[in-house]
């Protein structure tokens, strides 16, 4: 089917709230991005300088703090236009067509990206002599290449899926950014088969990635219940809490959006701010909180930064 759309342009029509909201959700929404942006950068930076945090997991977790930086970038700007006037609403077609495809991307890598940070943990903590020689630097790299070109060819799938019907209006998304369960709504054709395309095609991705992250767990689970000190089970289990808490808070609003029958506009809007918004900003809250090298190397290029002033 050709492509003979009519609408050039769409109404993203935001989350559902009273107009007196605006000016406080905008505020609230943009101290969360600027926490984002500046607490995904830093962990950035303080592995990139430490030598000492050179190794598989905070490799992995640079990615994960990259991803995170711009997964937020491509909905929350957005976001806050409409929150700031009327006009910011409006989408052009083909910005909403790239705003679908980064934002599909970003998530489907950072969905195979936790898999590969749990098989990470669990070579970490099974495998503890043998580790370093199981996940060489060309191993993770490797890794990590297949995570991005992964998450490309999924996001290609759903937005050509999603724009080759036709749309001859209306032209309100019922959502604050471009997403494809509420653009499929507008389209002038059937898309029975697209929707059956899409669920089949996020089902096996986050369905796959999350049992893989499980049985991941229960292989470290029982490998933890072996080591004989409690002190060597505590920070065992402490090193993989941070993991489990951002796995939950970004599969469980997923599944809840794109692998449930029917869609209520409304309710999906309040749920995808979740993944979209506060898992973003959760990671670096998490990673650096309860991680006690990355606290260090922080205090460690605070210091630095203060000796660099004084000199």
């Amino acid at each position: 089917m050709s492509n003979t759309s009519f609408v050039t342009m769409f109404i993203l029509t935001g989350l559902p709230h009273t107009p007196t909201l605006d000016t406080p959700l905008f505020g609230i929404f943009l101290g969360v991005y600027v926490l984002t942006v500046v607490g995904n950068l830093l962990i950035l930076l303080v592995i990139w300088v430490n030598s000492h945090l050179h190794t598989p997991m905070y490799y992995l977790l640079t990615n994960l703090s990259f991803i995170d930086m711009w997964f937020s970038t491509v909905t929350l700007p957005k976001m806050l236009m409409t929150l700031s006037s009327p006009a910011g609403k409006a989408i052009s077609f083909h910005s909403c067509m790239i705003q679908l495809y980064f934002f599909h991307f970003l998530g489907s890598t950072e969905c195979f990206l936790y898999t590969v940070m749990s098989y990470d943990r669990y070579l970490a903590i099974s495998y503890p002599l043998r580790y370093t020689c199981m996940m060489r630097g060309r191993t993770c790299a490797l890794l990590a290449t297949s995570t991005w070109l992964s998450g490309s060819l999924h996001s290609a799938v759903q937005t050509t899926l999603t724009f080759r019907l036709p749309y001859c209006g209306p032209n309100q998304i019922q959502h604050y950014f471009c997403d494809a369960p509420p653009i499929l709504k507008l389209a002038c054709a059937d898309t029975s088969v697209n929707e059956m395309v899409i669920f089949v095609n996020i089902g096996v991705v986050a369905v796959g990635c999350f049992l893989l992250i499980v049985l991941s767990y229960v292989s470290i689970v029982c490998s933890i219940l072996r080591i004989r000190t409690s002190e060597g089970r505590c920070r065992a289990f402490q090193t993989c809490a941070s993991h489990c808490i951002v796995v939950l808070c970004f599969f469980v609003p997923c599944v809840f959006i794109y692998l449930r029958p029917g869609s209520r506009d409304a309710v999906d809007g309040v749920v995808a701010v979740f993944y979209t918004v506060l898992t973003p900003l959760l990671n670096p809250a998490v990673y650096t909180l309860r991680n006690k090298e990355v606290k260090k190397a922080l205090l460690k290029l605070k210091d630095k930064i203060a000796r660099s002033h004084r000199g």
